[in-house]
């Protein structure tokens, strides 16, 4: 009778353990997150950070005070100004999209905006805000770059078609989670490979 030795059982409940505190990093990759003043901002991009030109895209941002408190949209004279790169300090934004409060993932209330980029290249998102009483948070500025790949442009349709009326969040929750999925099977694989190894 063969046993297995108590150093691989170990090794493979270690991977496992690894594993599990990898699955925050691997479902948060696709945001970011920047601080200015004393104001952070989570920043994210719909469809998985991944926005084609001619196709609307929803970009959102979690701010946050000092100590973690939610700031949203109602409490904050927000601004959203696209620049397509290379562009001068002074010069005019490509776009202004209007920011509107909505909610994405958690968080409610948060600055959100659609975005149709006219072509594929590198723009710059700044977003820049002031307290609405004053005195809440400091005054900030912060600013993201979005890589555009080439899309064809929505065509415009006499009537709307079934399908052009599904939520766009919902064809991006779908794919979201193709890259962590693969990832955690593939860490998977090796954990149970560490137990079963002789």
């Amino acid at each position: 009778m063969s046993h297995r030795p108590a150093n691989k059982r170990t090794i493979g409940y270690g991977a496992l353990v690894s594993i599990a505190a990898l699955l925050p990093i691997l479902s948060a990759q696709a945001h970011n997150v920047k601080t200015s003043s004393d104001v952070a901002a989570l920043f994210h991009i719909e469809p998985d950070h991944n926005p084609k030109a001619g196709q609307s895209s929803r970009a959102w941002f979690v701010l946050t005070r000092k100590g973690g408190e939610l700031i949203a949209l109602e409490k904050c004279n927000c601004k959203l100004e696209v620049h397509q790169e290379p562009h001068k300090e002074s010069s005019e934004p490509l776009l202004e999209p209007p920011l509107k409060a909505i909610s994405a993932e958690q968080y409610q209330g948060v600055p959100g905006a659609e975005i149709v980029f006219p072509k594929a290249g590198i723009y710059e998102l700044e977003l820049s805000g002031t307290a609405r009483d004053g005195q809440s948070f400091q005054p900030f500025e912060l600013s993201y770059s979005v890589t555009v790949q080439s899309g064809e442009a929505a065509q415009p349709s006499i009537a709307p078609s079934p399908i052009a009326q599904v939520p766009t969040e919902t064809a991006g929750s779908r794919n979201g989670w193709l890259l962590p999925g693969v990832a955690i099977a593939a860490l998977l694989g090796v954990g149970v490979w560490l137990i079963n190894r002789k």
